[in-house]
């Protein structure tokens, strides 16, 4: 087996973009649906989708607690878009009661759902990525943005609005999360930091 063991959230999202750019990125991969699989891997990265969806799902198959508790306790993750979202400890805009995104508590963030927008609203742009030799190319559908960060999260990422800059990439020690979508543009420099903060080369 080379490189870390690297688990992909597969319950709803875009999982296969994410195992593939993974698997580039030098990762072993797999897909995580059960406790089981949640506790063979070193890593776990959360898709984009909907975030009250994958919220729902993790309940349905007894994931939330346990993936709480995997976080608590170091697990190394990477969330896209909705995966952002549930790595908040706190989400504004969490969904029509009952079915609301539960904050998983891996950044000390609070993060916005659907701040850019509704599906039309989405686009695309090159951002300036700390970190990375030169900018990210960002796709950014239905996308979150991070309204506040605590003091050990590091700001990896902005882009321009109208009242000022929004945050849309961060990392907290092991933690990273992008409100855009690199897993679909071809370009796996974020992945790859990905896997080198797994490994501890990042």
């Amino acid at each position: 087996m080379s490189g870390p063991a690297v688990g992909v959230l597969a319950l709803q999202g875009d999982t296969r973009e994410h195992l593939a750019a993974l698997r580039e990125a030098g990762a072993h991969v797999s897909t995580v649906r059960r406790r089981s699989e949640l506790d063979a891997v070193d890593a776990l990265v959360i898709p984009g989708g909907e975030s009250t969806t994958i919220s729902l799902l993790l309940r349905e198959f007894g994931l939330l607690e346990p993936l709480r508790e995997r976080l608590a306790a170091g697990m190394p993750a990477y969330g896209s878009c909705a995966g952002m979202i549930l790595l908040a400890s706190e989400i504004l805009d969490a969904g029509e009661p009952g079915r609301q995104a539960s904050p998983l508590g891996g950044i000390d963030m609070t993060v916005r759902r659907n701040a850019f927008g509704r599906q039309v609203d989405s686009f695309e742009g090159d951002v300036e990525f700390d970190g990375l030799d030169g900018p990210a190319h960002a796709v950014f559908i239905r996308a979150p943005w991070v309204e506040r960060v605590g003091p050990d999260v590091q700001v990896l990422a902005r882009v321009p609005g109208s009242a000022g800059d929004h945050i849309v990439a961060v990392r907290q020690g092991l933690v990273l999360a992008t409100a855009f979508h690199p897993e679909i543009t071809g370009d796996r420099r974020v992945h790859k930091l990905f896997v080198d903060i797994v490994t501890g080369r990042a």
